[in-house]
């Protein structure tokens, strides 16, 4: 008996629901948009209530959280203005260095220039 060939009527009936999943699936996914949808309506419904009930706690947040925010803009600008004010300072000692190399090959042209004169005379 274990070895008798399966009846084709017995395996129709696990097809036929795999064809009827995929059609479910696809009303499944637009309710569960709807649903989601609800879901995040009711969210904000007892987020408001919440915030009409308790507006102290909600004030206590935006100071507590508006303030770590300032805080941190404030901190950031300063940060990107001594960034640039090292920029320009490391860029006003690269021009004083290559001033300075070329005044040192300059020097030492000229004073090649005054040790071949005084050999020459």
């Amino acid at each position: 008996m274990a070895n008798q060939p399966k009846n084709e009527n017995q395996e129709a009936p696990s097809s036929a629901p795999l064809i009827q999943q995929t059609g479910e699936d696809q009303v499944v996914s637009s309710t569960s948009a709807v649903g989601f949808i609800n879901s995040m309506e009711q969210r904000y419904q007892k987020i408001k209530e919440h915030a009409e009930t308790y507006p102290y706690v909600w004030a206590s947040y935006i100071v507590v959280y508006g303030g770590f925010g300032l805080w941190t803009a404030y901190r950031w600008r300063k940060l990107r203005r001594t960034e640039d004010s090292v920029r320009t300072l490391q860029e006003r000692l690269r021009k004083l260095v290559e001033a300075e190399k070329s005044g040192d090959s300059a020097k030492v042209v000229e004073k090649g220039s005054t040790s071949s004169e005084k050999l020459s005379k």
